[in-house]
């Protein structure tokens, strides 16, 4: 199939799934209208039907109530204390055993002069109604019906009528003498719409909403109300208080449902009770439907894709088995060469290594000759010191045998005895000096163990101690903690000598000659700071110290290989050697290496 032939053909598919889907869409929203219509219908009707029942029911309870005597009577004698009292107390009773909110009597001018609710704070007694249609109705001889709030107790309510006739005179031939009225709330009503989520409303002759569902809705008119008809419900204060506007005037949210409804007539005053059935039903349904249309399309393409890529995997199967075989010929060929290129690589891989190998074994061979170099160096730097060191015990040995020899003759052995000992001590100085030279002077092995970082640091000391002392420089130890490293103990040595060997130097002079030495822990490190009251180091050598050959000595003192070889030395211990000049002046060298927790052997 040509690829314009193809995408006529998806054009046309894709044509013939839109029409079924919208199809699909508008027949599934005319059956839910429909159901939704027919339900909307029977639930209105039954509540029509429930709410006509309770109009109905009360319709007679004034005409009964007219006839009685009392009412008449009182009406003849409004002065009458007494018979008033048992009318009121008739009407409550009345009131409370009916289920009504209130039962009045009033005299042939509106004024109430006997009422159910004579004994609480919102009595209609001595009220006047004159301005109510219900009564204007009824004062003529015909039943009065009206709905609206009350003015005293601010409680909507219905109101039915009946006149009321002197003793003895048939209904309809005098002319009446009072009204009896019957109030009856129908927040019941209200109350039973609230559990149907879809707007209920009842609104009279003039489309003013006063019972719903909507506690939004109450009070408002369906369509915009004419002047005149504001102006009547004015004049009969029908909705006291209430400014009477459109629904559609409400914001949206308060509005929400309000468009095509059912409706029934109910009662006798125009009434009409409405339904607004959510719309959201019917999309949802048409939605629903065009979705099943969908899944089925869907299926059905997936089914067509499937049966159409089953087709075309059989025909790629073949052509790919031929173009296997080719590549697995052509690939056992280029397997074999490359197979050959790897002899080769690894062949010529393995002599690099073994060369490397010789430059890394020449390396370290060199390093630790640098490093034995510097250390006889050094030596070669403190030779006239330890020379000094040597020559005093030598001197007092001379001495102490001499006083020795002469305390014997006289026969002094006492003060020979002492001579002796003095010669043993000195002895002893000279062989830890000596010891200490030899272990510093022997080339340091290639295993690694615990270093006591303090015994380090006393045994440098100690083969400067001479230098220090003919200089005049005061050293300060500040070593609070026995502190461990793994490394070597000569070169930890030779590092702490090289360091105070250029602390000297760097002091000769300078007004003030001392040299400080603090040994400091931290959790994974041990710290060794030397610092100087020289001049300090100029920001131009700072960024060269470390490197070979770089000295800032004159020419013959010195080679500029000790701090290289200080810095390799720490390297190799995983550690790290920086100098620094000091805020109160002097330079700093901070020795950083990494903490030992090995016990002391």
């Amino acid at each position: 199939m040509t690829p314009s032939r193809r995408i006529v053909g998806m054009s046309g598919a894709l044509a013939l799934a839109v029409v079924l889907v919208l199809s699909a869409y508008g027949l599934g929203s005319r059956n839910a209208a429909d159901n939704t219509h027919a339900t909307a219908e029977r639930q209105l009707q039954i509540m029509a039907l429930d709410l006509e029942a309770v109009l109905d029911r009360f319709d007679t309870l004034p005409y009964s109530v007219a006839h009685l005597p009392m009412a008449a009577e009182l009406l003849a004698s409004p002065q009458n204390g007494v018979l008033r009292g048992a009318l009121n107390g008739t009407l409550q009773d009345l009131a409370l055993q009916a289920k009504v909110a209130a039962i009045y009597l009033m005299d042939k001018d509106g004024n109430t002069i006997a009422a159910s609710n004579w004994d609480s704070p919102q009595s209609f007694m001595g009220q006047n109604f004159g301005f109510r249609p219900y009564f204007r109705e009824a004062i003529q001889g015909k039943p009065g019906y009206f709905y609206a709030i009350g003015n005293t107790t601010s409680i909507p309510g219905y109101f039915i009528s009946q006149a009321v006739y002197p003793v003895g005179v048939k209904r309809g031939v005098g002319a009446p003498v009072g009204v009896i009225a019957v109030k009856i709330t129908l927040n019941n009503f209200e109350q039973t719409w609230r559990s149907n989520e879809d707007p209920i409303v009842l609104t009279d002759r003039q489309g003013v909403v006063f019972l719903s569902n909507r506690s939004a809705w109450n009070y408002h008119s369906l369509r915009v109300l004419e002047p005149a008809v504001q102006q009547d419900m004015g004049k009969t204060l029908q909705y006291v208080g209430k400014t009477i506007s459109p629904i559609a005037s409400l914001p949206a949210p308060a509005r929400s449902g309000f468009g095509e409804h059912i409706a029934r007539p109910v009662g006798r005053l125009g009434w009409q009770l409405m339904l607004f059935p959510a719309q959201s039903k019917v999309v949802r349904a048409g939605l629903l439907s065009g979705a099943v249309m969908l899944l089925v399309l869907l299926v059905a393409a997936a089914l067509g894709a499937g049966y159409y890529q089953r087709n075309r995997r059989l025909e790629e199967r073949s052509a790919a088995q031929h173009a296997l075989k080719l590549a697995a010929d052509g690939l056992e060929q280029k397997i074999a060469q490359r197979t050959q290129e790897l002899l080769s690589a690894n062949t010529q891989l393995a002599t690099k290594y073994e060369k490397l190998q010789q430059t890394e074994n020449l390396l370290r061979t060199t390093r630790n000759d640098m490093v034995q170099a510097g250390k006889l160096a050094m030596l070669g730097q403190m030779a006239a010191g330890i020379t000094h060191e040597l020559n005093q015990p030598l001197t007092a040995i001379r001495a102490f045998a001499d006083n020795a020899s002469t305390f014997l003759s006289r026969g002094n052995v006492a003060q020979a005895d002492d001579n002796l000992r003095h010669i043993s001590a000195a002895s002893a100085r000279m062989g830890s000096i000596v010891g200490q030279l030899k272990g510093f002077a022997r080339k340091s092995p290639e295993a690694v163990s615990v270093v006591d970082v303090n015994r380090a640091v006393e045994g440098a000391a100690l083969l400067l101690h001479s230098e220090f002392a003919r200089l005049g420089v005061w050293l300060d130890l500040d070593m609070h903690e026995a502190l461990q490293v793994l490394g070597d103990t000569v070169r930890v040595e030779q590092v702490l000598i090289n360091l105070l060997r250029n602390a000297l130097d760097a002091v000769e002079q300078s007004p003030c000659k001392g040299v400080r030495l603090v040994l400091e822990a931290q959790e994974q490190q041990v710290l060794i700071r030397i610092s100087d009251t020289g001049s300090g180091l100029p920001e131009d050598v700072v960024k060269h110290l470390f490197e070979p050959f770089f000295t800032t000595k004159a020419t013959g003192e010195g080679l500029g290989l000790g701090l290289a070889i200080s810095s390799s030395i720490v390297q190799a211990m995983n550690g790290h050697l920086t100098a620094s000049n000091r805020p109160e002046g002097g330079a700093e060298f901070l020795v950083t290496l990494p903490r030992c927790g090995a016990p002391m052997p």
